[in-house]
């Protein structure tokens, strides 16, 4: 926008503001000292404007209600009052130097001296003591509402391009420690777009298959094979057995968990064009002592997840058990 303005624009809207006050006091002034005489000659002057309708239906020129005069020059001084104090005069700051950003640092200053107290007792609390506080979690599910469900959804499992947090699998480790340093500094995950350094096409799309063989997926075996030594590009990264290398956040490609979308396509279509991801840094926006709950948090999500995978795994194992005696 900084293309579109200049100080010229400053000067024009403050120019204005003030020649419009001006104006309406002026009006005023001249409105209440003007005085209607007769429109036509032989006729009595009777205060009104001339204008007659339905033959005896005249328009008066009675003076404003005293009130009504105190309350608009009482409006004109306010609106000069405030311009001297907060800005609306183009770029002039105003003499209280007030701005919203200042108000709302303000505020949230405000709020985290308050809630100073209720984080202190938790600051010395490692992740597991903190996972096994209700209270401490109830605080850390309303920061994860409040700061990280836009992208990573209310339940934590992610979407298309957004992490799932509680199936244990993560970019650049999950460790409590991990967690916190990603919450506070943010990540940036670059894939570069690949293809020139594979080949053709044809090796995309081989290594594109090679690729869904790792993870045991639908994929033409034949194509795979062919793809297999051209994985040597992608293996700098994602390492010789496509496990992946979280010192890079270089993801796991054996899993089954993708999290830009499965199948072929979409796997050439990534190689191609690569991708960038980026997770913002917060901690700009929350203090250390909100970011080591919101960690605990976030750590139990992803034990609780992979628990109840487990669970789920052991049921459906016992089922088959019985089924099959």
């Amino acid at each position: 926008m900084s293309d579109f303005f200049s100080s010229g624009w400053s000067i024009f809207i403050a120019a204005t503001t003030i020649l419009g006050l001006l104006g309406c006091l002026a009006l005023l002034i001249i409105a209440s000292k003007t005085k209607v005489a007769a429109v036509r000659a032989g006729e009595v002057a009777d205060g009104s404007t001339g204008h007659v309708w339905d033959e005896d239906l005249r328009e008066l020129n009675n003076p404003l209600p005293r009130w009504w005069m105190v309350l608009f020059v009482l409006t004109i001084v306010f609106g000069a009052i405030y311009l001297a104090l907060y800005p609306g005069l183009g770029s002039a700051a105003g003499s209280l130097q007030w701005t919203s950003v200042g108000q709302y640092q303000a505020e949230q200053d405000e709020a985290t001296a308050a809630m100073a107290p209720v984080y202190a007792k938790y600051a010395a609390m490692a992740a597991p003591e903190l996972a096994n506080n209700p209270q401490a979690m109830g605080i850390g599910e309303r920061l994860f509402i409040n700061h990280c469900a836009t992208c990573h959804g209310s339940d934590a499992k992610g979407s298309k391009g957004f992490p799932n947090l509680t199936d244990n699998d993560w970019l650049h480790g999950g460790s409590p420690e991990k967690i916190v340093e990603t919450i506070t500094l943010g990540r940036t995950g670059m894939m570069p777009p690949m293809a020139a350094a594979v080949g053709s096409a044809v090796d995309v799309s081989n290594v594109a298959n090679y690729v869904l063989s790792l993870s045991g997926s639908a994929h033409n075996a034949i194509a795979a094979a062919a793809g297999r030594p051209k994985f040597a590009v992608c293996a700098a990264c994602h390492g010789a057995d496509g496990k992946g290398n979280q010192a890079l956040g270089a993801p796991n490609l054996a899993d089954k968990i993708w999290l830009h979308g499965w199948g072929e396509d979409a796997i050439v279509a990534m190689v191609n064009n690569g991708k960038t991801n980026v997770m913002p840094a917060q901690g700009g926006r929350l203090t250390k002592e909100q970011i080591h709950v919101l960690g605990a948090y976030v750590w139990n999500l992803s034990k609780s997840g992979t628990a109840t995978a487990a669970a789920a795994t052991a049921t459906t194992a016992n089922t088959a058990t019985a089924a099959a005696r």
